[in-house]
C-alpha cells in the first residue's frame, strides 16, 4: 500500500486539465519530466497548444526545462541559486529600475548557460532591497534575488517577470480546491485510492467553474468567480413547498430570482 500523497497538476486559466499522483515521500522533481511529457501529450492530443508554460523552482533541471521547452512556445522557470549562478550575477555592472506593483526592483538579463551551452536561453534576474542591514563581502547593500529562465527574448524584463507572476494567480484554484472541494481532507491513506478522489474532485470544480460562469450572466449578485460557499447561499438556497393540485405535485418557490431565464451553452 502507497500511503500518502505527492500530486503534479496543470492548470490553464482556473481550470485542471492534468492530474497525476506520487507517493507523499517523493521529491519534487522526482519523475515529474515524465509526468509532464504525458499531461502535453494528453493536451496536444486534444487540439491544445500550449503557448506559455509557468513553473516554479520545482521544475529547475535540465530534464525537466528541455521538456517544458519542446512541448511549449514559451517558457518561464523560476532559477534556484547556485555558485556560478551568483558570480555571474555579481559581475553584472548595470542595473534598470522598474516598478512592479508599487514596488522597485532593480533587473537584468544575462546568457543562461549552466545547463544548455548550445541553447539561446536568458535568464532575467530581478533584485530588490532587504532589511537585513548584515551586509556581505560583495556588496556595499543587501539585496534579494529572483531569477528566472526563459527562451524569450522579445519580452523587457519586466514583461518577463509580469508573465510570470501570472503563476501565482493559479494558487487560488488550490485554495479552492482545498478548501471547497475537499484535497485538504483525503479520505484515505491508500494513494490509488485518493487519486481517483482528487480527479473527480478536480472535475466537479471545472463543472463549477461552467456552471457558475452561465449563471452570473442571469444573476446580477454572481460573478463567475464567485466562491461555493456563496453561491450555494444566493443560488441553491431558496424557501419552497410541494403543492398538490390537479393530482400531480407541483414545487412552488418563494424566491423572484430568474431561474425560468437560465441557459446553459
Amino acid at each position: 500500500m502507497n500511503t500518502g500523497n505527492f500530486g503534479d497538476a496543470a492548470t490553464i486559466g482556473n481550470m485542471t486539465v492534468c492530474y497525476e499522483n506520487r507517493d507523499g515521500n517523493a521529491n519534487v522533481k522526482l519523475a515529474q519530466a515524465d509526468t509532464l511529457k504525458r499531461a502535453y501529450k494528453v493536451l496536444t492530443d486534444n487540439g491544445t497548444k500550449i503557448r506559455n508554460s509557468r513553473m516554479d523552482a520545482g521544475s529547475y533541471s535540465k530534464e525537466i526545462i528541455e521538456t517544458v521547452a519542446q512541448n511549449s512556445e514559451h517558457f518561464y522557470i523560476r532559477a534556484g541559486r547556485s555558485r556560478i549562478l551568483t558570480e555571474q550575477i555579481q559581475q553584472i555592472a548595470e542595473w534598470q529600475t522598474i516598478e512592479i506593483n508599487f514596488k522597485k526592483y532593480q533587473v537584468a538579463s544575462i546568457p543562461f548557460t549552466q545547463f544548455f551551452a548550445e541553447k539561446n536561453y536568458r535568464l532575467v534576474i530581478a533584485r530588490e532591497k532587504s532589511d537585513d542591514r548584515q551586509l556581505n563581502l560583495f556588496e556595499s547593500e543587501k539585496f534579494k534575488y529572483r531569477c528566472i529562465l526563459t527562451g524569450d527574448h522579445e519580452k523587457t524584463e519586466k514583461e518577463v517577470i509580469e508573465c510570470y507572476n501570472q503563476r501565482g494567480a493559479r494558487e487560488k484554484t488550490f485554495d479552492i480546491q482545498n478548501n471547497e472541494f475537499g484535497w485538504g481532507h483525503l479520505p484515505c491513506s491508500d494513494m490509488n485510492k485518493n487519486t481517483v478522489y482528487l480527479i473527480l474532485t478536480a472535475m466537479l470544480k471545472n463543472f463549477y467553474n461552467y456552471i457558475v460562469k452561465n449563471v452570473a450572466k442571469t444573476f446580477r449578485n454572481i460573478l463567475p468567480h464567485t466562491r461555493l460557499k456563496r453561491f450555494i447561499f444566493r443560488f441553491i438556497y431558496v424557501a419552497g413547498k410541494w403543492v398538490r393540485r390537479v393530482r400531480e405535485n407541483i414545487l412552488k418557490l418563494y424566491s423572484n430570482r430568474a431561474y425560468d431565464r437560465l441557459q446553459f451553452r
